[in-house]
């Protein structure tokens, strides 16, 4: 299927050959073990010489169907899912370094992301650098032989902060070959921008969010050469974290793939249209979204994203007390972490996802006490606009 698009991937990519029957959907394979022929099929499947399945935690049709689809979505040869993002996340970083290592990372991440680098990996002897890697010459200065990883997101959670990654692996890999960039596609998907494409050597997907798109899974992923993600499985997934996916949950990731394309047109045509109506009001500070001229990475996000996304976080015009006040009045947009559901969900990441940073920390990573950040929804947008305007005029009264 190389020469067929986005659409049908997403929908026939990874499909599972069947010798004896063909359901158009694969069926939920939900066995935890597998039974052998002969003791000597059995061998043969444990040591690697044929293929096949013997034990879910290692590999099942579900999960090798769900991880072949995104490897193709992404341009990558090879895919692993995992039972969250965080569990994606650690299973690369435990399989990919070692005591005396050192990670460059931005310094704007997710919450538990940026706990695992900042309190984690220290305990291990792992030496973690943080900066703005929105500007090269800061990663240039930080290279150094121990260097395995750099680590980014873009967008960046929660303040849409956006990376060149075509200049991040140019930089990295000119240092030394062998350096891994790895970029967080979260926010984006692969329908919006492919990481792999731009040089980068690993994505990593909290496929919870947009490629489930429903609310209902927790998952994450992990695309890379194939050499990388039979390290990360053979290591990462199978004894360092054990983060396996479950049969049920890969057929339901599938079944909301297959409308990806769809779903992230309207989230981001939505998104637009809220980001603009946003900035045109008074009583909100500051707009950030990739999709808008004032953001400041507005031409690179246009020339590395096929659309600009549909997270938005924004500042108000007062203190902490003021943004709950303001949340507390939405009545359409739901109050809750997360992100990519078709419904529109709204947050505070100072005291939520990212409450993990020390205050110092946060003002270095620009997330600020008054930012607020939106997961735009499927619902019409001129009701999620309606609901927003309700709540910042009831903050007025």
């Amino acid at each position: 299927m190389d020469n067929t698009d986005f659409a049908t991937h997403q929908i026939h990519g990874g499909s599972l050959e069947r010798k004896n029957f063909r359901p158009l959907v694969t069926p939920i394979y939900q066995s935890s073990t597998f039974y052998f022929d002969t003791v000597e099929q059995g061998a043969a499947l444990f040591s690697g010489d044929e293929d096949g399945y013997f034990y879910t935690r290692i590999d099942n049709p579900n999960q090798r169907e769900l991880a072949s689809r995104l490897a193709e979505l992404e341009g990558g040869e090879a895919g692993l899912v995992f039972a969250s993002g965080m569990g994606a996340i650690s299973s690369m970083f435990w399989s990919l370094l070692s005591s005396g290592d050192h990670v460059i990372a931005d310094k704007t991440l997710y919450g538990c992301t940026h706990e695992l680098l900042n309190e984690g990996f220290p305990r291990f002897n792992i030496d973690v650098d943080f900066a703005d890697l929105s500007n090269v010459v800061n990663l240039e200065k930080l290279l150094r032989p121990e260097t395995k990883i750099v680590y980014t997101e873009t967008p960046a959670n929660p303040n849409l902060k956006i990376l060149d990654i075509e200049q991040l692996a140019a930089a990295a890999h000119n240092y030394k070959p062998d350096i891994k960039l790895a970029v967080d596609n979260t926010f984006a998907t692969p329908y919006l921008q492919q990481p792999l494409a731009l040089g980068a050597d690993i994505v990593i997907h909290s496929v919870t969010k947009y490629l489930n798109g429903h609310g209902d899974v927790v998952a994450g992923a992990v695309v890379s050469d194939s050499e990388t993600i039979e390290l990360i499985a053979a290591n990462g997934l199978r004894y360092f974290t054990g983060s396996v996916l479950g049969p049920f949950e890969c057929f339901l990731v599938s079944r909301g793939l297959k409308t990806l394309d769809l779903r992230m047109e309207k989230h981001c045509a939505n998104a637009q249209e809220i980001a603009e109506f946003l900035e045109q009001d008074k009583r909100v500070k500051k707009v950030y979204y990739p999709g808008l001229d004032s953001h400041p990475a507005y031409e690179l996000a246009k020339k590395q994203m096929k659309l600009p996304g549909a997270m938005i976080s924004f500042e108000l015009d007062g203190d902490k007390g003021y943004c709950a006040l303001f949340a507390n009045a939405c009545k359409l947009c739901r109050r809750a972490v997360s992100l990519g559901d078709a419904e529109t969900l709204i947050q505070h990441p100072a005291s939520m996802t990212h409450n993990t940073y020390s205050p110092e920390a946060l003002a270095d990573a620009d997330i600020s006490e008054n930012l607020l950040r939106l997961s735009v929804g499927l619902e019409s947008a001129s009701d999620i606009i309606s609901d927003l305007k309700q709540a910042l005029d009831s903050c007025d009264r």
